[in-house]
């Protein structure tokens, strides 16, 4: 007993940090740089595609042009949603629920019109990976039509995840040729993040063996959270409260001063700068400067300045990300539900990985409780 005492006490680490839980090809963390399959974000982030990454994800390799044309066409062949999944999802409450909440179930009502649900095989697995990533942007553009008690609008067949999505969201307008470049740039960056909370909760419940919706919507769960994917959304209504560049002088130092959290500062495995970041605050300036909107872009960088230089912490990927949507004049509530859009091609892939080499999680807990009572009597007690 002694032994396994000892065991537990040189293994815990709250919030598990710097705990290897798995193997993984899927993506890496060195030092400031982030791989996906070995290619660094700022390689794919300037050069591919969301749809191109999605497949580099799935297959551990860039595809070439067939079967980019191949896969492309499969996956947007799935975005369309049928008459009969929308109005279930008129059924779902909006008012008062949080995006994430509705997407949640939204997610997870897919399996009910799916006939391969209960199918764990790589085929019918890859097959509902298709799906559900085709098919989340129009979901979360569903929800925006639907709240506003509108019809969602379907996708144009032909046209990219980013484009679709400003196209959908924007109730059927065309969107310009750099908004969708903007935004395909965000959900590259967003795609994977090494062994991030919602895929540790991905791969946990796929290690159960259980089915490929379950995964995911455990992973949509955990990036429902502020501290995860909510973050984003959290840096907005910050910088909002905020007001204007001299308020954000104040609002540091008052911070500071009480040691409190500032949303989308620091993270848990870059210490020196998470290389998202550095790629969303360049487009925050041109964005913002583009929309006569400066003062957003400039409260976040006397934030990011002041934190850095006082307490040596940097920014993450949501605090840029918030004024960059902003801009794009997309809702401050959809920030954490285009995360899941992206983000669903790095589950996926990790629940691929969890079920081709898999052992159940079962950690162990340090006991920390009262030990030697025994049972009494109600009257006794």
């Amino acid at each position: 007993m002694a032994t396994e005492v000892q065991i537990f006490e040189g293994a815990l680490d709250k919030g598990l940090e710097g705990v290897v839980a798995c193997t993984t090809q899927v993506s890496s963390i060195v030092g400031n740089t982030l791989n996906y399959r070995g290619y660094t974000i700022e390689d794919l982030a300037q050069n591919s595609t969301f749809e191109e990454v999605v497949y580099l994800l799935w297959n551990n390799k860039l595809p070439n042009s067939s079967e980019l044309s191949a896969f492309t066409d499969s996956l947007h062949k799935e975005m369309t949603l049928s008459p009969e999944y929308i109005k279930i999802l008129k059924a779902i409450p909006t008012a008062n629920v949080h995006p994430m909440a509705w997407l949640r179930t939204a997610v997870s009502l897919t399996a009910h019109l799916d006939k391969d649900a209960n199918d764990n095989s790589t085929e019918a697995n890859k097959r509902k990976a298709l799906s559900l990533t085709g098919k989340m942007s129009s979901i979360v553009c569903a929800f925006d039509a639907i709240r506003s008690g509108k019809d969602p609008v379907s996708p144009v067949a032909g046209k990219s995840i980013a484009w679709n999505f400003m196209y959908m969201l924007g109730g059927g307008k065309e969107p310009d040729a750099e908004s969708v470049k903007v935004f395909d740039t965000c959900l590259i960056l967003h795609a994977d993040h090494e062994l991030n909370c919602s895929a540790f909760a991905t791969r946990v419940t796929a290690s159960s063996l259980s089915d490929l919706h379950s995964a995911i919507v455990s992973a949509i769960g955990a990036l429902k959270g502020p501290l995860h994917g909510g973050a984003n959304e959290q840096v907005m209504l910050m910088l909002k409260k905020i007001g204007n560049i001299e308020n954000a002088q104040k609002f540091v130092k008052d911070a500071l001063d009480a040691k409190e959290k500032v949303m989308g500062i620091g993270h848990r495995v870059y210490k020196n700068g998470d290389p998202r970041a550095a790629i969303l605050r360049k487009i925050s300036e041109k964005l913002t400067q583009k929309i006569g909107e400066p003062q957003w872009y400039q409260m976040s960088t006397l934030i990011d300045d002041t934190m850095n230089k006082e307490k040596g912490l940097m920014p993450n990927v949501d605090f840029y990300s918030a004024t960059v949507y902003y801009a794009m004049k997309i809702p401050t509530d959809i920030y954490t539900p285009i995360f899941a859009v992206s983000r669903m091609a790095g589950w996926c892939a990790h629940a691929f990985e969890q079920y081709a080499n898999n052992r159940i999680y079962r950690p162990r807990s340090k006991w920390q409780g009262k030990e030697g009572l025994t049972w009494k009597p109600a009257q006794n007690r």
